[in-house]
């Protein structure tokens, strides 16, 4: 039996710090990710595909407030739901393509997928992902009065607003991306970590202003479909303990037991390696392998030559 991989590709893969955000652009850095993601299909892998949006939802979000005179403004579930979209519309086409330049026929399909949130969340009372533009403490002061927003400093950078970040609870789709994945056809799901959607008490969902985070969502895809292998590809060949410190290590293969350990030390920053380690070791914790690596060196990772495996 194949291996099923779930995928989580950052959304600076899509479009990375200093670039223009032109569709072209975009374009290229996503054909150079279906690329690799072509190779590990032709390596025989089931595969998931999962990805972030950050920098583009802030650029929907940009677009919404320059022409909020001329259009209205939708809201953040539906600029999740806008860059989900296009996104998995390149991504699709472009590993259709490479597939092709490697003799193959998978078929490949994307699907806008929605992840369910409770609306009990602690993260609901206390907003803190910044998104979209920076404004200057007076334009943020007038926008929290004029539409309810919370913003809030980011970095010294300027202020921005910010918005919840709960946990996601269930994929809705899972069982159909399970299906299709099982069926041999390669599948794009829950961009963005998904469009956020709260049940009600009638059963029925609605979208709610959120941002989920996507390797959160990609554990949680990754768990619903069954997945041998959960891999989070980032900017980084390895994940490091003390880092930057004469005695920085890179982690090669380790145990469950041995990244608690890291976890406990607090060796990984809440801001960047940290959920990525937290998500990693909870999937290992349930029996599967689970893979941190360099987009480049995600072949060889899986194949246990590169990047940094977590497993029981």
């Amino acid at each position: 039996m194949a291996e099923k991989v779930v995928i989580a590709l950052g959304g600076n893969a899509i479009l990375q710090p200093g670039q223009e955000a032109t569709y072209e652009i975009q374009l290229e850095n996503v054909r150079k990710c279906t690329s690799i993601i072509a190779q590990i299909v032709k390596e025989g892998y089931e595969v998931v595909v999962t990805h972030g949006n950050g920098p583009q939802v802030g650029n929907i979000l940009r677009q919404n407030e320059e022409a909020k005179d001329v259009v209205p403004p939708f809201p953040l579930d539906v600029c999740s739901a806008e860059s989900q979209g296009f996104i998995g519309y390149m991504m699709e086409q472009t590993l259709r393509n490479e597939l092709r330049e490697l003799g193959l026929n998978n078929t490949v399909v994307s699907l806008l997928t929605e992840t369910v949130v409770d609306a009990n969340d602690p993260a609901f009372q206390n907003p803190e992902k910044p998104i979209g533009v920076f404004y200057t403490e007076e334009e943020a002061k007038q926008l929290a009065d004029e539409k309810g927003w919370v913003v809030g400093e980011d970095a010294g950078r300027g202020y921005r607003r910010l918005v919840p970040s709960p946990q996601p609870q269930s994929i809705l789709g899972s069982d159909v991306i399970k299906s299709l994945t099982d069926a041999g056809t390669i599948t794009i799901a829950a961009g963005g970590g998904g469009i956020p959607v709260v049940q009600k008490e009638d059963g029925k969902y609605e979208g709610v202003e959120a941002v989920i985070d996507k390797d959160r969502s990609g554990l949680r895809l990754a768990k619903e479909v069954n997945a041998d292998v959960f891999m989070i590809l980032t900017d980084v060949e390895n994940v490091y303990v003390n880092y930057g410190k004469p005695n920085q290590k890179a982690l090669e293969q380790i145990t469950v037991e041995e990244a608690k350990g890291y976890m406990n030390e607090g060796q990984f920053a809440a801001g960047s390696m940290g959920p990525k380690m937290e998500g990693a070791l909870s999937f290992a914790e349930h029996g599967g392998r689970a893979i941190i690596c360099s987009l480049d060196k995600a072949a060889e990772a899986l194949a246990g030559k590169s990047g940094t495996t977590i497993s029981k």
